[in-house]
């Protein structure tokens, strides 16, 4: 997928007001070569740690508002801050991780720089965040609420039931009933079901309703 370094003075423009400049100090502090990825469906960012370069590499998806940005970029320094302390000794996403990353969070919740209603759902998950955030379906929720929404996209849950929508390689399915979590779904060409996150985008435009 392809990427580029963001310039650091074009830095602010993909963050939240009044962040630039800890940002920065972060970046610079650690060497980080950030770059800016295309929408990636299965990765929001990635770390990827100083070997025999000079530079950590960060990338983060350039297609996220700027509240999701921030907070993966957090998410992918937190697996730095871990790195440098532990090297490859801890698991990605174990406590060392949760620890780290809830530190560069609650400074930036301590600023007040998210809006309330996302600084709530970080707050609760602060003691045991998810390993992405895709993963806890909650905060996800709530950051879509800041994305400009693109015509005829909605989440799998604000379809109702027996409706038909699309994903981008052209599938179609039939939304069915929910499971614990999450939905079962009927693939329309193949009549095999699939599982659906309740906070997975998908295209359902009205020609495709029942």
């Amino acid at each position: 997928m392809a990427k580029k370094q963001v310039p650091m003075g074009q830095l602010a423009a993909y963050l939240p007001d009044d962040t630039y400049e800890a940002v920065l100090s972060y970046l610079d502090h650690y060497k980080v070569h950030l770059t800016i990825a295309k929408s990636r469906s299965s990765v929001l960012g990635d770390y990827r740690h100083r070997g025999a370069a000079q530079h950590h590499r960060i990338s983060v998806n350039g297609n996220l508002n700027k509240y999701a940005f921030l907070i993966t970029l957090l998410h992918e320094l937190g697996h730095l801050v871990t790195f440098e302390q532990y090297q490859n000794r801890v698991m990605a996403h174990g406590p060392e991780w949760k620890h780290h990353y809830g530190l560069l969070l609650a400074q930036f919740l301590e600023k007040k720089v998210f809006p309330a209603d996302i600084a709530a759902e970080l707050k609760r998950s602060l003691h045991n965040p998810g390993a992405s955030t895709c993963a806890e379906e909650g905060l996800q929720r709530i950051l879509y609420r800041y994305d400009n929404r693109k015509q005829h996209h909605h989440l799998v849950e604000e379809l109702p039931a027996g409706a038909l929508f699309a994903l981008a390689n052209g599938r179609v399915f039939k939304k069915g009933k929910k499971r614990t979590k999450r939905f079962e779904c009927l693939e329309v060409n193949t009549g095999k079901l699939y599982l659906f996150s309740p906070v997975y985008e998908v295209y359902a435009p009205e020609r495709f309703q029942v």
